[in-house]
């Protein structure tokens, strides 16, 4: 499952990049999680990445078991921890 999301990054990593970033919540598909974990990389290292990308790793469990609903649940969670406002006491 990780190769098939990284082959599908890899494939949509030009078309993610020049899309402009959006405020709302994206659906439920495998092509928009492939889309979050790509953007992911760009955000600095922070307590909320690693949450986000915990859920990601969830939503991804879940979705390789057939638990659509269950990786819908984990995948939402994870674009509202990746909208958090970074950590105050984090550099930049």
């Amino acid at each position: 499952m990780k190769r098939l999301i990284f082959a599908v990054t890899t494939l949509l990593a030009p078309s993610i990049a020049a899309a402009p970033a959006s405020a709302a919540m994206m659906s439920c598909t495998s092509e928009n999680m492939a889309k979050s974990v790509t953007a992911s990389t760009a955000m600095p290292e922070s307590p909320e990445k690693m949450a986000m990308m915990k859920e990601m790793g969830a939503a991804n469990a879940a979705m390789s078991k057939g638990d659509m609903k269950g990786a819908c649940r984990s995948y939402m969670r994870a674009q509202k921890k990746g909208a958090a406002k970074p950590s105050a006491g984090m550099k930049m």
